[in-house]
């Protein structure tokens, strides 16, 4: 099986991007890092071979610097400015006197209280005033609640360099070509062992697996101690195509720590999950035993991300001479990339185009695409409805639904599968047979992981708050002291010193920027609000035309309902209504000439308003239009 630069069907190739920069930081003269870190076999890497531009160390050297961490205290801050009260939203600041570093810049995608939203992205206004401080941004994986937010950050925070893995490094230029006006970021690619400089901190790279390659841990290195970063990660002893998660690196970090490790930042995702993760390994078994069979179409959904999950189906596909088609725009450019670089290999003819489908046996046919959350616009969805253009369900396809559910999605996935089970298919998921591994670990490989690193302080991430207290219970179930597992939120202030470490009671905003459309930020909780109260009992519009010389109506009111009530069989409200309306105009206006409208619409609203609660129970935004003549 050789690799092919063949391009998925149905996707417009994407222009070159050089990760790279080569451009000095206008504010600092450029200088490179060599550490000639020793590797296994002798082997030595210079950083500088590889290009790597750091920005830092010119600053450090002046008098003003020493001057400042002279007076700071030998303090580090750990400041999450988002993913502690959700799953998603991952942004992490570390701050050490003038230096700054940041951990991943993820978007969430909105739940049902947020009608409209497009996703959500974290709040940067703490590092606004920050901007020469801030040393580089640090990217864990190529996952949207870690990256999906860089387009929007990266040009307000002044384009700091980037430094990541080489498959998160093209997820990131391939998402940035989507913004228009967008800067030419500074991408440096790294790889597991290798270690930079960034200031005050000394960043050291970890493999560890997820359910995307080249998913990286961290070691940060400070003056008071280094911090264990996990990323996302689980132990997975049998992956397919990449190593396990290198846990003799992260044993060797902990011992060479002459104080031990300060502090564990890990995952929490799982940690409500007994055992451990199952092994990548046993879901390629399980698929194999399904396609092989399968009587019918193998239809599969799931993360666009899941690039290993993909490279099974391909391999698969192949195996029992079968073509596969992806759809889902996310997919499709994934997949095109992995194809690229070689993550996923794949003969001459074996992609064809959705379009392409009908023009082969359905047992010849595998199908991979977008929806297992059940988004409303998602291929699945569309599929489950009978709205795709190329795919109509028949009797003997089978559906499987590679992932598991992420929390608040439960419901919308469960529609999707009823409205599949409506249509005769045979549907498979994660609870009946071993067809997704999450990328997570559970409750045995957290405890794992809190044994390699024995931390001094535990600071669960990564997920809602009930699982970062769940993380911290696993914690005290290894008698770590109640005291050194810290609890925070989005905002929080953590701080240590060489006394120790603590929450403070200080916080920086963290609140949830929208991005609806174009608008990023401009939609607020009152907006939402009157988005939910609409999609709750309606809308009630009334326009009213009044005579400018008397102040009085002229004629009726005309009135709309949207969502309240079916105004055909609702006349004698609708009459009353009207009445109401006249008088209202009639008290407030007095036949003045000189009238306040503002306070005439006010007064319309809240006694149309109370009135239609009273005879309905409903509460409709009442929008009253008045129009001179």
């Amino acid at each position: 099986m050789t690799a092919t630069k063949q391009k998925i069907p149905g996707t417009v190739s994407s222009r070159s991007h050089s990760g790279s920069s080569s451009r000095a930081n206008p504010r600092t003269r450029k200088t490179r890092y060599n550490p000639r870190q020793k590797q296994k076999g002798g082997r030595e890497k210079s950083y500088r071979a590889r290009g790597i531009t750091l920005n830092a160390e010119p600053y450090r050297k002046t008098k003003q610097y020493k001057q400042h961490i002279s007076k700071s205290d030998d303090t580090l801050k750990i400041i999450p400015l988002g993913g502690l009260e959700e799953v998603g939203l991952n942004m992490t600041v570390m701050e050490y006197g003038r230096d700054i570093i940041i951990i991943d810049m993820g978007l969430q995608f909105p739940d049902e209280e947020m009608p409209g939203i497009d996703y959500v992205i974290p709040n940067s206004r703490y590092l606004r005033d920050k901007l020469d401080r801030i040393r580089g941004v640090i990217v864990t994986h190529g996952h949207m609640d870690h990256i999906g937010a860089i387009p929007h950050h990266i040009r307000v925070l002044n384009n700091p360099p980037i430094f990541t893995g080489r498959m998160t490094k093209a997820l990131i230029a391939k998402r940035q070509e989507e913004y228009n006006n967008s800067p030419r970021l500074k991408i440096n690619e790294v790889q597991p062992k290798d270690k930079i400089k960034l200031g005050a901190f000394e960043i050291e790279f970890i493999h560890v697996c997820h359910s995307i390659p080249d998913a990286l841990g961290l070691a940060i290195h400070t003056p008071v101690g280094t911090v264990v970063h996990t990323g996302d990660f689980k132990f997975d002893q049998n992956p397919i195509g990449e190593d396990p998660t290198d846990i003799g690196h992260i044993a060797l970090i902990a011992q060479n720590s002459s104080k031990g490790i300060l502090a564990l930042m890990s995952d929490s995702t799982d940690a409500g999950q007994p055992g451990f993760t199952i092994s990548e390994s046993k879901v390629r078994s399980t698929f194999e035993q399904i396609i092989r069979n399968a009587k019918g179409r193998i239809i599969a959904g799931t993360f666009s991300s899941l690039i290993t999950r993909i490279r099974h189906m391909v391999e698969i596909s192949e195996k029992f001479h079968k073509k596969i088609a992806v759809d889902g725009y996310s997919m499709k450019r994934n997949v095109e990339i992995a194809l690229k670089m070689g993550y996923i290999k794949a003969k001459q003819g074996t992609f064809i185009d959705i379009s392409r489908v009908n023009d082969y046996p359905p047992e010849k046919v595998i199908i991979m695409c977008t929806g297992a959350q059940g988004e409303g616009n998602a291929v699945l969805m569309r599929i489950a409805n009978g709205e795709h253009r190329y795919i109509e369900l028949i009797k003997g396809d089978t559906i499987i639904f590679s992932s598991s559910v992420i929390p608040g999605n439960e419901r919308t996935v469960q529609n999707v599968k009823d409205g599949l089970y409506k249509k005769g298919v045979h549907v498979v998921h994660y609870k009946m047979m071993d067809v997704h591994s999450g990328g997570h670990a559970k409750s045995e490989d957290l405890k794992l992981m809190l044994n390699l690193v024995k931390p001094k302080y535990l600071i669960p991430i990564h997920g809602n708050h009930y699982m970062l207290r769940l993380h911290g219970e696993i914690a005290q179930e290894l008698r770590m002291p109640e005291e050194n597992i810290f609890i925070a939120e989005n905002g929080s202030v953590i701080e240590f010193d060489k006394q120790g470490g603590r929450i403070l009671n200080e916080k920086v905003a963290a609140n949830y920027v929208m991005v609806d459309g174009l608008g990023v930020g401009d939609i607020g909780n009152v907006v939402l609000r009157e988005r939910m109260q609409m999609a709750k009992d309606g809308m009630f519009t009334i326009i009213v035309t009044i005579d400018s010389k008397t102040g009085e109506p002229v004629g009726n009111a005309d009135l709309i309902s949207r969502g309240f009530i079916y105004m055909k069989n609702n006349q004698e409200l609708l009459k009353q209504t009207r009445q109401l309306i006249r008088n209202v105009i009639h008290q407030k206006t007095g036949g003045s000439h000189a009238i306040n409208w503002e306070y005439v619409r006010n007064a319309i609203r809240d006694e149309i308003g109370q009135f239609l609660f009273n005879k309905t129970q409903r509460r409709p935004m009442v929008l009253p239009v008045i129009i001179e003549v």
